[in-house]
């Protein structure tokens, strides 16, 4: 039954954008097109961006973004839609107009819709320009929400969250993954006293609490690689704040193999964030045998159960406490932490494994 249904079932996910500034979400969309394009009829449908990641072997509809031409938009979306005619459709992210009008379109000509809100429904995302948000809920996103066939959360913590907010929508609980085949190589040798951060520059990422951490810290004989793109104003200051120190680098964007050779480089990766429903980089670190320090704002409380890494309360004596305690601990143990990354990686959150659940759970929306 399951390779039958597999045959025929066609879906698009519909994504605001692809493009390469678009952070984990964006990752996931490209990761998962590897793993269903030998299983479903698998097709995107997103905003034109200026620098899109490239999507081998995947359909890409690009449509105009502008709110100035919305009805044209909509127009566009049915003519799609009805050409296409999909047994699925796969909102990926919410607060944006244009995915909830991909959304309302998809559910008038009675195509299924599932709603994924990769973590934009976590309390620091809320309380980021609340009034904006408190708007959308109000004009559109809630009732969007509401009339999904169903929800789907990357992690347990995230599920709890939406449910706080009064949404009864079943919801099921999928990680996020990587692609294991994408990892090319995995850490042999620690000892570099390298310490990276690899995400967006932005606000919600923690930076600032890490370099005054790490300013407070003993970090003698270590370095902090901070790598990533974003708001080019907002990475100017925080290059500015780090004059003084000469063990911390702002070494810009990282892609393809230059990411992965960021990450072995590294002895430990560090994400200081506020909020993240996933946060790709902690698998991707873990994949190549680089223990994590990352915030209880993310759901991995893996990394302590699985002794490869540390799961925190974000602050800047938690973070300094962390970041001292990473600077006695052992090569040996170093080591022992990434065999066990690696191992956790490869059973829970390997794409593939990931790919299989998604499959299930769109056979359980069409029966």
């Amino acid at each position: 039954m399951i390779k039958e249904l597999n045959k025929t079932m066609k879906v698009i996910h519909y994504i605001a954008s692809i493009d390469k500034s678009g952070g984990g979400t964006t990752e996931y969309i490209r990761l998962l097109s590897k793993s269903f394009n030998k299983d479903i009829s698998f097709s995107i449908a997103t905003g034109a961006s200026k620098d899109p990641i490239n999507i081998e072997g995947i359909s890409v509809k690009f449509f105009d973004k502008s709110l100035l031409h919305w009805f044209a938009l909509i127009k566009e979306f049915r003519v799609f839609l009805q050409n296409e005619k999909p047994d699925i459709v796969h909102i990926n992210g919410i607060w944006n107009p244009q995915n909830w009008g991909f959304q309302k379109v998809a559910q008038e000509l009675g195509i299924k819709v599932i709603v994924s809100p990769h973590g934009m429904l976590e309390p620091w995302i809320l309380a980021h320009n609340p009034l904006k948000k408190k708007i959308a809920l109000f004009l559109y996103q809630k009732k969007a929400i509401q009339k999904s066939d169903c929800l789907h959360a990357t992690a347990k913590m995230e599920a709890i969250n939406i449910k706080a907010l009064g949404f009864k929508n079943p919801i099921y609980i999928i990680p996020n993954g990587i692609d294991l085949n994408d990892v090319k190589g995995i850490k042999t040798h620690y000892g570099s006293k390298k310490m990276v951060f690899l995400s967006r520059i932005h606000p919600k990422k923690g930076i600032e609490l890490l370099v005054e951490a790490w300013r407070n810290a003993n970090t003698s004989g270590w370095t902090l690689e901070i790598a990533g793109n974003g708001d080019d104003d907002y990475i100017a200051n925080l290059t500015q704040s780090v004059q003084d120190l000469n063990n911390v680098h702002f070494v810009g964007a990282k892609y393809g193999e230059d990411k992965w050779d960021f990450l072995r480089s590294a002895d430990v990766m560090v994400l200081p964030t506020h909020s993240e429903n996933f946060g790709i980089v902690v698998a991707e670190a873990l994949a190549v045998g680089v223990p994590v320090i990352t915030t209880q704002g993310t759901p991995w409380e893996d990394l302590e159960v699985h002794q490869c890494g540390w799961w925190i309360n974000l602050s800047v004596i938690n973070l300094q406490k962390i970041i001292e305690k990473v600077t006695h601990t052992s090569v040996d143990e170093l080591n022992n932490m990434g065999i066990q990354g690696r191992r956790l990686v490869s059973e829970k959150y390997e794409m593939k494994v990931v790919a299989k659940e998604i499959i299930d759970l769109y056979q359980k929306v069409l029966n």
